[in-house]
């Protein structure tokens, strides 16, 4: 599946779960292998990326079986309990499971390796090493700071009070994990909100998280209890036919079991500011995550400035907001988004290069994006230089496309929602995979 073709128009309806909550499928596992007892998770997004996470906690040791779709038990083996690998952890195209599982591993007695695709390979980790190493930890990356990453184990860890200076969970949620096995509190002040899945979770297994305004803070010596995870459907997949149903005239969706996490929103606030009919209703909690159902129905969009302030409430879903932006009614502006520079593809250029090759006029800026909407696409061939929301993203733009698109590849589309052909089918795209 390394191509996708969209042929141009049509409508999306019906209702649809999309797959379980990467970030919360990640952290399920690494915190269940790091309790006592028996940890039971459904909802649990078998994609690519999740399932690296697994296969490492597996490799270290921990018992973890899949008992059906989306349903894993995990024999947690405590904090102290994960064995040496026999060779290096490969983590695939997962950013997340490679700097989360840094600042676990620098806890460790024992050496290890971080290892990955090509992709992933040339991702930065300093942002993640370098506090770390303020806590004692011990671990080398090349000379440009990319992976593998080795590291040695054994290394006592001390506390820190650290403040970013980007916003991104990942590095908070590196730090904060390897402050279960430093001495004294280890602290984390963000200067924006950023997902917080990870202090969450950290209370749902029995490790008190305070917060202090911007500030979260965890105390090294404590112990995790297993405990049960119920894995909502991902905003960031939603994101895609939420986008699709919004541009498409007569489409009338319904996704069900979303998470809308308060630091996971930013796509809602966005699209709503641009026009979008988006309603959030049977709001309710599970697994300690607010989740609900959200009906989206077509509607004329505008251009906006988007606020900075829901930048990091919305960095993984840029790629599907610039493919609403092209169909609004003016310019839409981005700034304050560096960070989409280092994901899985600089996204920025990636899909400003497509953008382009379909007809759309728009300007790359070093923390953003100017875009001129109109009235859709022309069709054409885009590069997604494999990285998974790009290729999604640019399937949806199939829906105001006035010719068909060809989108190359895709394969690792799997990363992160297996399905997505065949959901995106049902619903109404035009969409084939060879």
């Amino acid at each position: 599946m390394n191509t996708f073709t969209v042929q141009p128009g049509g409508t999306l309806s019906g209702v649809a779960r999309v797959p379980g909550d990467k970030s919360i499928s990640h952290r399920s596992i690494m915190l269940g292998a790091l309790a006592e007892g028996e940890t039971r998770v459904s909802g649990f997004l078998e994609g690519a990326d999740c399932l690296a996470t697994l296969e490492a906690f597996r490799a270290m040791g921990v018992p973890i079986e899949r008992k059906g779709p989306g349903e894993v038990v995990i024999q947690g083996q405590g904090l102290h309990g994960l064995q040496e690998p026999d060779g290096p952890l490969d983590m695939g195209n997962s950013g997340t499971a490679m700097r989360l599982l840094c600042g676990v591993l620098a806890g460790q007695a024992f050496d290890s390796e971080l290892i990955g695709d090509e992709s992933l390979t040339r991702r930065p980790m300093r942002r993640v090493t370098d506090p770390l190493a303020r806590m004692g930890a011990q671990i080398e990356t090349s000379e440009a700071g990319t992976p593998p990453l080795r590291i040695r184990g054994g290394a006592p860890l001390r506390g820190t009070d650290h403040v970013l200076q980007v916003a991104s969970a990942q590095v908070k949620s590196a730090i904060l994990l390897a402050g279960l096995w430093a001495e004294g509190k280890t602290c984390v002040t963000e200067p924006a909100p950023t997902r917080d899945h990870t202090e969450r979770m950290l209370n749902g297994f029995g490790c008190v998280v305070t917060r202090d305004g911007p500030k979260a803070c965890v105390t090294g010596g404590g112990r995790l209890q297993a405990s049960s995870v119920d894995v909502p459907a991902d905003i960031s997949s939603a994101a895609f036919f939420l986008v699709g149903a919004s541009i498409a005239t007569g489409s009338q969706m319904r996704l069900a079991h979303v998470g809308i996490n308060p630091t996971r929103t930013g796509v809602i606030d966005i699209l709503r500011l641009m026009g979008a009919d988006i309603r959030v209703e049977n709001q309710r909690e599970a697994g300690g995550e607010p989740v609900a159902d959200i009906e989206v129905h077509a509607a004329p969009l505008k251009g906006i400035e988007i606020p900075t302030e829901l930048v990091p409430l919305a960095i993984d879903e840029f790629p599907a907001i610039f493919v609403a932006a092209a169909c609004a009614e003016g310019e839409t502006v981005l700034t304050g988004a560096e960070e989409l520079r280092v994901k899985e593809s600089d996204r920025i250029q990636v899909m400003a290069d497509g953008l382009q090759a379909l007809g759309v006029q728009c300007t790359v800026q070093p923390d953003g994006i100017r875009i001129q909407g109109g009235e859709g696409f022309s069709g054409g061939e885009v590069d997604s230089h494999g990285d998974h929301r790009i290729a999604m993203s640019f399937a949806m733009a199939g829906l105001r496309s006035s010719a068909p698109i060809r989108i190359r590849d895709c394969a690792n589309v799997a990363t992160s929602f297996p399905g997505f052909v065949d959901l995106a089918r049902t619903a109404g795209l035009a969409l084939e995979a060879a």
